[in-house]
């Protein structure tokens, strides 16, 4: 067995553990955290597409599939149509690179032949660290190049479950509480427009701008309190499904390939952490 405990994993899974919280992360499934269990209580929707996945290398939507580095345009698989959307990191497998009792690293290759096609060769780090009380969660990620420049964007896709316990015994509606400096206009495709406006009430499946760094609470009454804070100026906000909600912390907009484009190059990597800290409430 390898330092880290795997008792509550499943073959392959890295789980990690302190205080009362125990983190698991699945490398063979997109890298996703498939679940955090917060004194007892699970906070992830479970299944196979969502615990909390790594948006790489672009979040949201990209138009139609299509984007453009210089003068030549690269088509994605159209997985959401009419566009590609949220990646191709979250359908590979990550390799493990290190583990221990409360942090882990995993990589993958962007061309790597088993995820979907992109036209650039690099590497894709994320770093799972579990503070030594419990009390909190940084996700760390990084876009290298190791040939040409391209556009890239990394995030993170978390589904929180709207109501915490078993059934029977759950909490009230979780409660998502911010301030926006604007809301990106969302167009009917999905899209944004490219207006910046006021930020409108929920529900929302919204990208919102915070210049001083994304930061978001969630609180399930008499329960939990947990904070999604990154230096990252762009948050995703999606509330519209019955089961959980989604709170997105990433380096760009959607579209931002094209829109906004940031270029990672051998001597300029791209990188993002978010830190979530929780307390409990009961």
């Amino acid at each position: 067995m390898s330092d880290n405990d795997t008792r509550n994993a499943a073959p392959g899974q890295v789980r990690l553990a302190a205080g009362d919280t125990e983190v698991t992360v699945d490398p063979a499934n997109g890298c996703r955290l498939a679940s955090l269990r917060i004194g007892g209580t699970e906070v992830l929707r479970q299944g196979a597409k969502y615990g909390s996945f790594p948006m790489v290398p672009w979040c949201g939507r990209i138009k139609e599939g299509q984007f453009r580095n210089g003068g030549e345009v690269h088509q994605m698989p159209v997985n959401s149509p009419p566009h590609a959307i949220h990646g191709t990191g979250r359908d590979v497998a990550w390799k493990t690179a290190r583990a221990d009792a409360t942090s882990a690293a995993f990589t993958y290759e962007l061309l790597d032949p088993d995820a979907a096609p992109w036209p650039y060769p690099g590497r894709v780090t994320q770093l799972v660290e579990l503070a030594e009380d419990g009390g909190s969660l940084t996700l760390t990620m990084g876009v290298e190049a190791s040939g040409d420049s391209f556009p890239a964007q990394a995030g993170w896709h978390p589904w929180f479950l709207r109501r915490l316990g078993e059934e029977g015994e759950r909490s009230e509606d979780v409660r998502i509480d911010f301030s926006a400096a604007w809301q990106e206009e969302r167009g009917e495709d999905h899209l944004p427009t490219g207006r910046r406006i006021d930020p409108r009430p929920g529900p929302w499946d919204d990208c919102f701008g915070m210049p001083d760094g994304v930061d978001v609470t969630l609180t399930w009454p008499d329960r939990l309190e947990l904070k999604v804070t990154s230096r990252a100026e762009w948050v995703v906000v999606y509330d519209e499904q019955e089961a959980a909600v989604c709170v997105e912390p990433q380096s760009g907009p959607p579209n931002g390939l094209n829109t906004m484009p940031r270029l990672v190059t051998p001597i300029d990597p791209l990188e993002i952490s978010t830190t979530w800290i929780w307390r409990t409430l009961a």
